[in-house]
């Protein structure tokens, strides 16, 4: 996580929408610079010596570049505010810890994980041969959540021909711009693919998010997220909701299905429920960090077994989290597809 942040960067004033070369005053790519939109009311943006401001008269709002991060916040709908980004205050990942944190930290991150997923590697692999298939030269990927790297990304984001915009709520190493899943500020179609990876259980409204999601992707788009089904409370105050593989299915109704299945597997939930079940008995903060340590060091194996275990039906049911990949479309799923849709091992009176 990077340290405070910076005062904003000074440019020439020049609307967004012009053609005209100007000084670089964030990371994005010209042309989604070019593509941003006032979360508000949608409306072009200009970027002067103190940041950007909506060009609609009716609305004006004005929102701050932040070390070449534009903060794309609307006060009035948001969990969070302008401030909160100018101010440089923690939200949803703490900017500031102290040396026992931070050495805590590094030690529970040199413990063996009980998460992961046989798939995601994969499935991002996939996600860049459908980009490819697209016939766009250099594909532009929408990260909504995308301040830190996510779990089997790593290739993907190496990938020289993809250029990768991580929008986040926090600040981060890789946060090349401030904004809010439920109002993004880009214009329709900006985007080749988003990808909500674990993201979709911390905002309030997750249909609202997913929608919004649609809206930016250009006809034919893909989408990927990973969702959490059977997973405890992480983020404190930031955990909302969680899905099961039908449910997610329609979350995501307004796209055709290229794959879904398990994202985290049976193993991975007992771990999860087993290392919860320890930090239950915690009442103070070493107290949980040691026995987060023990339950890494005795039940790391349990997430093993669902590279064997995804195989079969029951998987779905007991999964840690599940995964979507689909294609941006203009029809909607009907609800009466989701009873046919379920591929679980659980049976029906019908």
């Amino acid at each position: 996580m990077n340290g405070p942040i910076s005062a904003a960067a000074t440019v020439d004033p020049v609307s967004l929408g012009a053609t005209k070369a100007v000084p670089r005053a964030t990371q994005l790519p010209a042309d989604v610079e070019r593509a941003l939109r006032c979360p508000r009311c949608r409306s072009a943006l200009s970027i002067d010596a103190t940041g950007l401001a909506c060009l609609a008269a009716s609305c004006g709002l004005r929102f701050p570049i932040v070390d070449r991060v534009p903060v794309l916040i609307d006060d009035t709908r948001s969990l969070f505010s302008i401030d909160d980004f100018v101010q440089h205050r923690s939200t949803t990942f703490s900017l500031r810890q102290s040396t026992i944190q931070r050495l805590l930290a590094a030690a529970l991150d040199r413990m063996p994980s009980i998460s992961g997923s046989p798939f995601t590697r994969r499935n991002y692999a996939r996600l860049r041969e459908l980009l490819v298939q697209r016939g766009v030269e250099s594909p532009t990927v929408l990260v909504i959540g995308g301040s830190i790297l996510g779990d089997g990304m790593q290739e993907f984001a190496a990938s020289a021909s993809i250029r990768i915009v991580s929008s986040d709520v926090s600040f981060g190493p890789l946060t090349t711009i401030i904004c809010d899943g439920h109002d993004l500020p880009f214009a329709d179609g900006t985007f080749d693919a988003v990808i909500l990876q674990a993201v979709l259980e911390h905002v309030v409204d997750p249909v609202r998010c997913v929608s919004e999601a649609h809206r930016v992707l250009a006809p034919g788009g893909l989408v990927y997220a990973e969702t959490p089904f059977m997973q405890q409370v992480h983020m404190g105050p930031y955990d909302f909701s969680r899905f099961s593989h039908s449910a997610h299915r329609r979350l995501f109704r307004q796209f055709d299905e290229v794959d879904s299945g398990v994202a985290g597997g049976p193993g991975v939930a007992l771990a999860w429920s087993y290392q919860y079940f320890l930090l239950s008995f915690a009442t103070s903060r070493a107290a949980r960090g040691l026995l987060r340590a023990f339950a890494s060091l005795t039940a790391f194996f349990l997430k093993y077994f669902d590279s064997y275990l995804v195989s079969r039906k029951g998987a779905l049911d007991a999964a840690a989290g599940v995964y979507f990949l689909g294609r941006r479309s203009d029809r909607v799923l009907p609800d009466r597809e989701l009873v046919a849709y379920y591929r679980g091992a659980i049976g029906t009176a019908r």
